[in-house]
């Protein structure tokens, strides 16, 4: 028995199918472009985050990846191994444990970052500069309407 939707739930399956599909095709472009020196996908987004942002407590790389992994601690044990991560305790607060990159990891992310960039401009050449500020704003609104839709329910 086939079911039928009204028009605002056809649409917004639609538009749920076109947006995964897309973030799919452009991540999958980014991570095979960029498979170098032994990295796997999750391995380099946590280099990517403190690469950015400098030491990190690990309880918020987590919520920092742009793909969810619930093994954040077991990455860091990989890479601090490889000697591109070290863990450093927090002075104030002896629960936290600040993750950040080495000299040997901020070298790796110096010759690597460049490509990774470069695999995104590439990936999102499709839009000019005006459609990509649109999505931008649009995948905002659309991001800050699920997370605060989602807290509500939990209430």
């Amino acid at each position: 028995m086939k079911v039928t939707m009204d028009r605002k739930t056809q649409l917004a399956m639609s538009l749920y199918k076109v947006f995964t599909n897309s973030f799919k095709s452009v991540n999958e472009h980014v991570i095979n472009g960029g498979k170098t020196e032994g990295l796997n996908p999750t391995s380099f987004a946590v280099m990517e985050i403190l690469h950015n942002t400098g030491r990190l407590p690990i309880q918020q790389i987590g919520s920092q990846l742009l793909l969810q992994s619930g093994n954040v601690t077991y990455v860091v044990d990989r890479l601090e191994e490889k000697g591109l991560v070290r863990r450093s305790p927090c002075p104030e607060d002896r629960r936290v444990i600040y993750a950040e990159l080495t000299p040997e990891g901020e070298a790796l992310m110096q010759r690597l970052y460049p490509e990774h960039e470069r695999q995104i401009l590439y990936a999102l050449e499709g839009l000019n500069e005006e459609e990509k500020l649109q999505l931008i704003r649009l995948l905002r609104k659309m991001g800050d309407y699920a997370k605060q839709a989602h807290s509500s329910a939990g209430r």
